[in-house]
């Protein structure tokens, strides 16, 4: 199958949707890049272009949905989580309103857009509001469900999606439940807990360590909030040690979050893949090797953590 990104999930969805007439989509003047155009087309009594003003956005997504509506507001995670982070905590958190923010363009595989745009911090700063949902999808059968979950789901959902294609990770039978972290493949010597872009990259380094005589787990956490507690706790007391992969900084993301669930359940050894510099402008797989984004580096740290059991 040709691959695909995640924005480009997420606008097709919209359209799929789009047939619940609660459903509003708005979009801060970049409906292309975030493909909301998709919906605009089909649906264009029910799409707002609300220009360059996310701030403004995030409240008329706001008053949209005290009026019963599902509003879903998309921009670049850089705008979405970055500039109107004060209206989506104090109009949308802190009121629980119904609320869906479609997030495009986050991490670094945005490339040559550079470090102002590439946004490393957009899950730290939504784990920060209480009763913040936050899903970041790894493929298109995963977005295209997360988009239904937020539909399905009463309150403020934040949607991570990336801009560069990606291949699919799950199969056509994959079904997508809020809150619970998706067990890929088996292994009994370190678990390798990812989420988004770096599902795929996990999965490889499961084969790297395959070559070395390591078993490894490989669990999807799509959903990092509300995170699942059971197989992450269970991953950690059945195979002593979890490295952790992430395209975000590693304060305040997957492994931060991680380490909260094994600190509280069961303690282990953890190594957390992510980054804690600024992005910078370049190719996407130029990036990613640069800042240690890559299947290679996961199985070293994996390596770490196994020889860090007592």
């Amino acid at each position: 199958m040709a691959k695909k990104a995640t924005r480009e999930s997420y606008g097709a969805a919209l359209a799929e949707f789009g047939a619940d007439e609660r459903i509003v989509v708005l979009d801060a003047d970049l409906s292309k890049s975030t493909k909301t155009d998709v919906f605009k087309k089909k649906y264009p009594e029910r799409f707002i272009n609300c220009g360059i003003a996310e701030a403004n956005m995030m409240c008329v997504a706001a008053g949209l949905a005290a009026s019963g509506k599902i509003a879903f507001a998309s921009t670049f995670a850089m705008f979405a989580a970055g500039r109107a982070f004060e209206q989506v905590r104090n109009s949308i958190g802190y009121t629980r309103l119904n609320v869906k923010i479609g997030a495009t363009h986050a991490g670094i595989s945005v490339g040559e857009d550079g470090a102002s745009h590439q946004c490393l911090e957009d899950i730290a700063l939504m784990r920060s509001i209480p009763g913040m949902v936050i899903i970041n999808p790894a493929d298109d059968i995963e977005a295209v469900s997360a988009v239904k979950a937020a539909i399905d789901y009463d309150g403020p959902v934040y949607m991570r999606f990336g801009r560069l294609a990606v291949d699919d990770v799950n199969g056509p039978d994959y079904k997508f439940q809020l809150g619970k972290g998706v067990m890929l493949s088996d292994g009994s010597d370190v678990s390798i807990i990812a989420t988004g872009l770096m599902v795929a990259k996990a999965l490889e380094a499961k084969e790297l360590l395959a070559k070395d005589g390591i078993s490894a787990r490989v669990i999807n956490i799509h959903t990092i909030k509300p995170i699942d507690e059971d197989i992450i706790t269970a991953a950690a007391k059945e195979t002593g040690a979890i490295v952790t992969a992430e395209e975000h900084y590693i304060m305040g993301g997957l492994g931060s979050a991680v380490c909260e669930v094994v600190a509280k359940n069961a303690p282990v050894p953890v190594r957390i893949v992510g980054t804690d510099r600024y992005g910078k402008s370049g190719k996407p797989a130029e990036l990613f090797e640069e800042y240690g984004l890559t299947a290679e580096n996961i199985a070293a740290q994996a390596k770490a953590a196994i020889a860090m059991k007592k």
